[in-house]
């Protein structure tokens, strides 16, 4: 009889709450009076129409859809538009999987300020993705990246390569068992990325089968690439150990291309560095404490001897050794300053270069690739480039590459905000995106309350106001020139203003001309 009661009860106010009548509900707080109002326009990121009008200022998204090979031959499929557009919220919002699109759903504030009749559902998404092929997805994506950076490319940068390895779960094409110091014997893809060091922005992403982590199976792309740029070519091409091999030498040096590229530390390598720490001159210590010389190398497999330059830096102490004995038991060993009264411990680095740059000048530009580091990490933890992962290898290309433009534009309008410095997204999507909006139309008006819910509003409105400010350069230069690149004037103007901050690679004196 109670259980009747009590569901008596339940059906009653469910009928009150679908009736529209308050909810009360007793909080720690108090008291609150809850009401649904399903029927208004809403949405948690007000802040994006500011977005929308960088975006439409520059007609970035339009050119972007416009050049989409996705058609539809139903009358009752959803438009491109609508399916860009979701993917693009997707990825500012930070979602990694499909399944989190259903979050934005709801969304029509921020569907109205793109232009966009809906917010399609996952699996619209998905099935689209799928109607373009491999071919037609390069010959769309890979030229958008391009010219979302190209602009910028008038000054000597520094291009960054680099492979991020992303463990899949399931049973994907390529998911195939190879390098992933993380997760050992994890089924995996590899993101080959393509880096401007000095803007923290992506030219190109391949992504390749788990076994394909080597140097070798960028070798191709990192070549097409150079082509592309043309007389915007970088400074350098810098590298880490997994690109200091004689494919990429010589895939760089048949374009007379300058490089900085880390060895393996190999046996001869190893023997190298042993004949030259007896060496009386190196250099002196630069403000890290790091000392170089340099020597010809030529490895087994080279075509030729190279310029190699050591760098060494002394260890001062803090140095724990963990050591197994007798395969089980767990052993750490601590040394101090030095091992022995007199001994000394070193750390170095052996780079191959074909540049005459000062020596000083190469360990800096070296230890300049820890901030493209930076941007990598950024890239597959705080946007879905390690994400959105199907069944099969080609919509997970597609998606890693859209996932790189809208970093792109992303970065463009957090440096026209803020140009003296770069803003991750893990602070930049907070202050510039997150705000409760509303919507009310009246007399064919929209008018969008905001709420913003960061702790720096007064700052907040300064960013709003700079770009604000970029946006009515634009303007004004497109009225006096009516076939002007509106986005190429865009980067002009922020570059501009980044110049002193980003610069030519340090330091300034040691680089020669670029031509």
């Amino acid at each position: 009889m109670g259980e009747s009661k009590q569901r008596m009860r339940e059906v009653a106010l469910a009928a009150e709450v679908a009736a529209g009548a308050p909810q009360v509900v007793d909080t720690l707080g108090g008291r609150m009076h809850v009401r649904w109002d399903e029927g208004a326009a809403a949405t948690p990121h007000g802040q994006l129409v500011f977005f929308a009008e960088f975006l439409a200022t520059t007609g970035v998204f339009e050119r972007w859809v416009s050049s989409c090979p996705l058609a539809y031959r139903s009358g009752n499929a959803p438009h491109k538009r609508d399916v860009l557009g979701t993917l693009m919220l997707g990825l500012l919002a930070g979602h990694r999987r499909y399944a989190h699109i259903t979050a934005l759903r709801g969304d029509a504030v921020a569907a109205q300020a793109l232009g966009m009749n809906k917010v399609v559902s996952e699996d619209a998404l998905r099935r689209a993705l799928e109607r373009i092929d491999e071919a037609a997805s390069a010959a769309w994506m890979r030229p958008s990246l391009m010219h979302s950076v190209r602009e910028a490319l008038d000054r000597p940068w520094v291009l960054d390569i680099d492979a991020s390895i992303k463990p899949l779960y399931g049973r994907q094409e390529s998911a195939e068992i190879g390098y992933n110091p993380s997760k050992p014997m994890r089924p995996s893809h590899v993101l080959h990325t393509f880096l401007v060091s000095n803007l923290r922005l992506v030219l190109d992403v391949q992504v390749s089968s788990g076994k394909q982590h080597t140097s070798v199976h960028a070798k191709a792309a990192l070549g097409r690439l150079l082509d592309e740029l043309g007389d915007k070519r970088p400074a350098l091409v810098r590298g880490d150990s997994g690109y200091g091999n004689e494919g990429i030498l010589t895939e760089l040096e048949s374009r007379h291309q300058p490089y900085l590229l880390r060895l393996r530390q190999t046996k001869n390598v190893q023997r190298l560095v042993a004949q030259q720490f007896a060496r009386q001159d190196w250099s002196r210590p630069d403000s890290q404490g790091c000392q170089t010389v340099e020597a010809q190398l030529q490895l087994h497999g080279w075509s030729k001897k190279r310029r190699v330059v050591i760098v060494r830096q002394r260890i001062r102490g803090g140095i724990a050794r963990e050591r197994r004995m007798d395969g089980k038991q767990l052993r750490l060993d601590l040394a101090g300053p030095s091992v022995h009264e007199g001994e000394r411990l070193w750390e170095y680095v052996v780079l191959v270069t074909d540049v005459a740059y000062p020596l000083e000048a190469i360990a800096q530009l070296y230890r300049d690739r820890a901030d493209a580091e930076n941007a990598f990490d950024e890239l597959k933890n705080q946007w879905g480039l390690g994400g959105f992962t199907t069944q099969d290898i080609n919509r997970c290309q597609t998606v890693a590459r859209a996932c790189a433009l809208v970093y792109n534009w992303w970065s463009w309008y957090c440096r026209a905000a803020h140009p003296t410095g770069r803003l991750e997204a893990i602070t930049s999507r907070p202050l510039l995106l997150a705000a409760v909006g509303k919507a009310a139309n009246h007399a064919n008006q929209t008018t969008l309350y905001l709420t913003p819910l960061h702790g720096r509003t007064d700052m907040l409105k300064r960013l709003i106001a700079n770009i604000g400010a970029a946006l009515q350069h634009v303007r004004s230069a497109a009225e006096q020139f009516k076939d002007l690149d509106r986005w190429g004037c865009l980067l002009r103007y922020v570059s501009d203003r980044i110049a002193p901050i980003v610069g030519p690679p340090r330091p300034a004196a040691g680089l020669p001309a670029t031509g």
